[in-house]
């Protein structure tokens, strides 16, 4: 059995819902779909969940909403035109819509959740009626029917463990099911999201949920590629990559799964099969607990600006017991979380996003790590970018670091900061902001320009 989830610009249209259809019907062992709401059908377009959002919140400050309502609408009219599929699903739609606009509004969160999560719901019921049009055999499933029970964090919802004994009775039913993704339900019946992107994590909890035999992500590129293609031109595809190693990846900037996605499948040792919906034959890239390492040491790269890094010295600090606690003690107390904490005998810096802090925080920031730990030297670094090298053939390989700190030199880059993680799968480079692009460039030249494809 294998669990397919569609993106959503693998569901923008009519045209592209009718690919949909052929690759679900392609393959038997497609029986369970995940879906997300309607996605751009071109750059400047806005996606059904954004359009939600607007409509909520103008419920909610009790605006006028004809027109907000209307563009949501008029975005299934469309699809369900193009697919000839009658109109009753639309005025079902609708009806839905207004229940939800006419819900109690004195948990503003709740309302908003339950608005966000009508996108999925919606099309879920949407692509069901274009199954049954053409005499398939196919099912809406709502996540609360499913049994998918989640905590009650709104925008951050995260799976109960029962939902997974719940799920699995779903391989009892008969024909193809569609599943909303994106939500659950909370014990007290209020839906819940998952985090942006969470379509991914419900396709993920459902391969888990039903013990499925292959995770199948359709979107809409190839394959993952070894380096963000807006920065390198054609970059290589990678066939086959290990979960920790695309966990790296998206960490760093890999915008192909959600950092929580693949969560669930992997702790089911469930392989991940990423597809491209326009280009169903390709290969694609699988994701798997173990490989054999036939690549080289480093399998992508990847990179994300909007760091900045705050550096204490202090001599003999390596003897004084608690220095790094109590310095991560006045981070937290300003509700700052960080990303990487590299240090020396008399040094150590702390790396986070510096979206957190405006100029009066950083103030005092400085301010009590001088006076509390009584400090050499306090610097706060601005407009870094991380760079990570990924890849678990680095474990068997000497001298990839100095390969990466030659490439980066020659290139007359600087380097701010190098770490290495103990699992010894990436190591991540701090450069400045403006130096990105170029770091990005010349890592790619040396460890995959030279490589046959």
């Amino acid at each position: 059995m294998k669990v397919v989830k569609f993106g959503g610009s693998s569901l923008a249209s009519g045209t592209q819902v009718e690919k949909v259809f052929n690759i679900v019907l392609s393959d038997p062992q497609r029986k369970i779909v995940v879906v997300s709401a309607p996605g751009k059908r071109y750059s400047d377009d806005i996606k059904v969940t954004d359009q939600l959002i607007s409509l909520g919140e103008a419920c909610l400050a009790g605006k006028a909403v004809e027109e907000e309502l209307k563009a949501v609408l008029k975005r299934y009219s469309l699809i369900a035109e193009e697919l000839q599929i009658s109109s009753a699903i639309i005025d079902e739609i609708e009806q839905n819509l207004l229940s939800i606009m006419n819900q109690d509004k004195s948990k503003p969160e709740l309302f908003i959740e339950a608005m966000k999560a009508s996108g999925e719901d919606n099309n879920a019921k949407l692509v069901a009626a274009y199954f049954q049009s053409k005499n398939v055999e196919a099912h809406y499933v709502s996540p609360k029917e499913a049994g998918l029970y989640v905590t009650n964090e709104p925008g951050n919802a995260q799976v109960l463990p029962e939902s997974y004994d719940n799920l699995y009775r779903l391989r009892e039913r008969s024909g193809i099911l569609i599943v909303p993704g994106f939500f659950g339900y909370s014990k007290e019946g209020d839906v819940l999201t998952f985090s942006r992107s969470g379509s991914d994590i419900t396709g993920s909890i459902l391969a888990n949920g039903v013990k499925a035999d292959l995770y199948e992500n359709f979107t809409d590129v190839d394959a993952v590629y070894t380096v963000n293609p807006s920065i390198v031109n054609n970059p290589k595809e990678i066939r086959e990559l290990t979960y920790r190693e695309m966990r790296e990846l998206s960490y760093a900037g890999f915008s192909v799964f959600h950092d929580e996605a693949l969560i669930p499948a992997f702790r089911a040792g469930i392989p991940v099969q990423v597809k491209n919906t326009n280009n169903p034959s390709a290969p694609g890239t699988k994701i798997v607990n173990k490989r054999a390492n036939t690549n080289g040491p480093v399998i992508g790269i990847a990179s994300d600006d909007g760091f900045c890094s705050i550096y204490v010295g202090k001599y003999l600090m390596n003897r004084e017991i608690g220095f790094g606690r109590k310095l991560l003690q006045i981070l937290e107390e300003f509700n700052l979380s960080y990303e990487h904490v590299p240090s020396g005998i008399d040094d150590i810096t702390v790396i986070l996003r510096e979206d957190q802090m405006d100029e009066a925080t950083e103030r005092e920031v400085i301010k009590r790590i001088q006076i509390e730990l009584h400090a050499d030297e306090v610097e706060i670094e601005h407009h870094l970018a991380l760079i990570m090298v990924v890849g678990e053939g680095m474990r068997h390989n000497v001298g990839t670091t100095s390969r990466a700190a030659k490439a980066l030199a020659d290139a007359g880059i600087n380097i701010d900061m190098i770490n290495q993680g103990s699992s010894e799968v990436s190591m991540m480079f701090g450069v400045k902001a403006h130096d990105e692009k170029r770091a990005v460039q010349a890592l790619y030249n040396e460890f995959f320009a030279s490589v046959l494809a």
